[in-house]
């Protein structure tokens, strides 16, 4: 089934977020495909906001791989970037797979970069940038 969720501006990306999250269920792999300035980390970003994440201790984890968060549960959330990687073994250094086995949300930027490595039950989503300037976040189930 396919599904998408637009987001015309901003003031709407938290409203777009919980959706979102409450139509992936329990899916904890979850890789963003987008070009550079699509919206990834801003949609990141707001994701961890909605399952309690404090703002402030989002970024990029483009020079560290990966950031670790705290849920407002006390879980974790990982976020990758993997736009640095140039070989997929960088990936596997980090210990990706104990990431990934962890059963905790990991939210993945440029999965392109180890695509893989990626476990077959990895959600994949695609993030696009309308001709309006919209975003849509689609993704098939």
């Amino acid at each position: 089934m396919r599904h998408s969720i637009t987001i015309d501006n901003l003031s709407e990306i938290g409203k777009a977020a919980r959706l979102f999250l409450s139509e992936i269920g329990d899916r904890s792999i979850v890789a963003f495909y987008a070009p550079m300035g699509a919206g990834k980390t801003t949609f990141t970003t707001a994701l961890c906001k909605e399952l309690g994440v404090r703002e402030d201790a989002v970024s990029s984890p483009t020079f560290a791989i990966v950031n670790e968060y705290r849920a407002g549960d006390g879980s974790p959330v990982y976020h990758f970037d993997f736009y640095r990687i140039n070989k997929l073994a960088e990936a596997l250094d980090i210990g990706l797979y104990d990431y990934l086995d962890s059963g905790a949300l990991c939210l993945i930027e440029w999965p392109e970069n180890i695509e893989d490595l990626l476990p077959e039950e990895t959600l994949r989503v695609s993030i696009s940038v309308q001709p309006d300037g919209s975003r849509l976040i689609s993704w098939e189930d």
